[in-house]
């Protein structure tokens, strides 16, 4: 991929506050700069920002209809009815029903869990569920990570006798459906501060006020924060404000004391032993919570989530396993068939976006291929699959551009849509399709803007080999959790060579292994460049270039410096 690098220098006047702020926390006057280019300027600020308290987390009850919500479950739980836990079949919507389950089974056993069956009935909340709750005798459904545009599907549920709480992060329309309470911090009169909570963090949001309001210790609820950290990482929401908080500690319990069924999966991830970041849970632990959803039903992952039982847990992980397995094999199908269509339609590649169909598509994994082929050639895009005339789907989206607004544009076509900025679902009849794609493009052209076209490297700071050493290093630790919002720091640094023992390392010799000095030092950095062998025979006629990388610890030499490379040019001068 041919990246352009934005960097912008730092003037004299942030220069000058990054050394006055490093003074004051002990830290280089680089790091000091990334505070400050994350809007982090004071003392007081950074160590928020490094240690964030639980004790800091906002109260529940600045949400809208949340004592509603509490008074309702209270009531639910004084009467003695029966209550369902119905959540999303993706990883968000699976670990929100598995942390409210897992906290309220503690203290009350009329209480039961549902995901809909993604092939039989769709996302989001269904007629069907709704009479299975009906006969079980439930009178209240607790619905996580969707449920806020289902105004049809609660109005009947109402006539069943059946109520409502909503637990939702995404947009809701202008006319919100008859739930009992709706909790949503993207409600248009919201008053809760923070606007980008996940679905699993509005459940626990809700648990907190519940445990709040019933005299039950805050200490509880830490045991369920693991959940929070994967849903977090996983539904790729802003890792700041209170996403922060919940993820920072979600990932100690998540590495010190996981639940027995993420512990399960952790171990067949290979990563016991190891310390666990947002990376492994986006790359290993949340596909595989995923690939149940995508492949059969969700209701296994969350089996699996609130399993007590640690041999039983291995046995469903590895069976969750083998639905990732098939996923994999599926989704890369899927991908190099789209990829045929894509290089086939010329009008297509003039377009500023992608639309694409194909009845034999999976429906469980054209979001992952939509994914895919947004990084591959940075459009937004969306992929459907046909199924009894029905075209359903997802649509995907590059940095910076609002899909949900682009396929809000097209909804006098559609039947169904939900989502956010950068993910939405959705669904149409097929004879749609050609009018749909029509307008769907003529939005995201008349709108995109040509750098959210382009692959960027967003570098942060240009440093010299000098600047890298094991304090460096450490401190640059603390900036984690890493998301949206707080990625991981892109440094560059310019004219380098060759120390003379760089090679061509990978099954097929696709990656390299460097060994690297700069101009301005004597320091030889190792580094690794995956996929971009390419460079490897400019790297050995010994010119100069430029390379971007974050700077890691190499995961076989505890504190060794490792520079992951994500992009190699020839210097100007060279």
């Amino acid at each position: 991929m041919n990246f352009k690098w934005n960097y912008e220098p730092p003037t004299s006047e942030r220069l000058q506050a990054a050394k006055e702020l490093a003074d004051k926390i002990g830290m280089s006057p680089i790091l000091a700069d990334l505070l400050i280019q994350r809007g982090i300027k004071t003392e007081s600020a950074a160590k928020r920002f490094f240690r964030p308290m639980l004790n800091e987390l906002i109260d529940p009850f600045l949400m809208n209809d949340m004592d509603v919500a509490v008074d309702r479950l209270n009531d639910a739980m004084g009467r003695k009815e029966r209550i369902m836990v119905y959540g999303d079949y993706d990883v968000d919507g699976c670990t929100a029903v598995a942390l409210v389950f897992k906290f309220l089974q503690q203290f009350y056993s009329n209480i039961e869990y549902y995901i809909p069956d993604r092939y039989d009935e769709g996302y989001g909340v269904s007629r069907k569920g709704i009479d299975l709750a009906a006969e079980h005798g439930v009178k209240l459904i607790i619905v996580l990570d969707c449920g806020i545009k289902a105004i049809d599907e609660i109005a009947y549920a109402r006539e069943r006798g059946v109520d409502f709480i909503i637990c939702d992060h995404h947009v809701p329309d202008e006319v919100m459906p008859p739930a009992v309470a709706i909790l949503n911090p993207k409600r248009e009169d919201s008053t809760y501060p923070f606007k980008h909570l996940c679905g699993c963090g509005v459940g626990f949001k809700f648990m907190q006020a519940f445990a709040k309001n019933n005299g039950i210790p805050f200490s509880r609820l830490i045991p369920l924060l693991d959940f929070c950290a994967v849903s977090i990482a996983a539904d790729i929401v802003p890792v700041i404000g209170e996403n922060r908080t919940l993820a920072f500690h979600g990932l100690k319990q998540l590495n010190i004391n996981p639940s027995i069924g993420l512990k399960a999966i952790i171990e067949i991830c290979g990563l016991t032993g190891r310390e666990i970041t947002m990376s492994d849970i986006v790359f290993k632990i949340g596909p595989r919570i995923n690939a149940s959803g995508r492949m059969q039903n969700g209701t296994e992952a969350v089996d699996l989530l609130v399993e007590k039982d640690f041999a039983r847990a291995l046995a469903e992980a590895n069976h969750v396993n083998e639905y990732n397995d098939q996923r994999r094999d599926i989704d890369k199908q899927m991908t190099e068939e789209a990829n045929e269509i894509v290089a086939r339609l010329e009008s297509q590649q003039h377009m500023q976006s992608i639309v694409l169909y194909d009845e034999n598509w999976k429906k469980g994994v054209v979001g992952i291929v939509a994914s895919r082929l947004t990084e591959m050639y940075f459009r937004p895009t969306v992929v459907l699959t046909i199924i009894d005339g029905l075209a359903t789907g997802s649509a995907r989206s590059v940095a910076g551009f609002d899909i949900y607004d682009a396929i809000k544009s097209c909804r006098d076509l559609l039947l169904n849509f939900g989502g956010h900025t950068y993910a939405v679902g959705l669904s149409l009849k097929q004879e749609n399709i050609p009018e749909f794609r029509r307008r769907f493009q003529e939005y995201v052209s008349n709108h995109i803007l040509p750098e959210q076209t382009q692959a960027l490297l967003d570098i942060e700071e240009e440093v010299d080999f000098r600047d890298i050493n094991k304090k460096l290093l450490n401190d640059l630790k603390k900036f984690a959790p890493h998301g949206p919002n707080n990625p991981k720091p892109l440094f560059c640094t310019r004219n380098v060579y060759d120390y003379g023992t760089s090679k061509v390392v990978g099954r097929n010799q696709e990656h390299i292994k460097l060994e690297l000095v700069d101009s301005k030092s004597s320091n030889v950095m190792n580094g690794i460049a995956f996929g971009q062998s390419a460079a490897a025979r400019y790297i050995k006629s010994k010119r100069s270039f430029d390379i971007v990388y974050t700077i890691e610890e190499n995961t076989y030499k505890r504190s060794e410096i490792q520079l992951q490379i994500e992009d190699i040019s020839p210097s100007e001068e060279a």
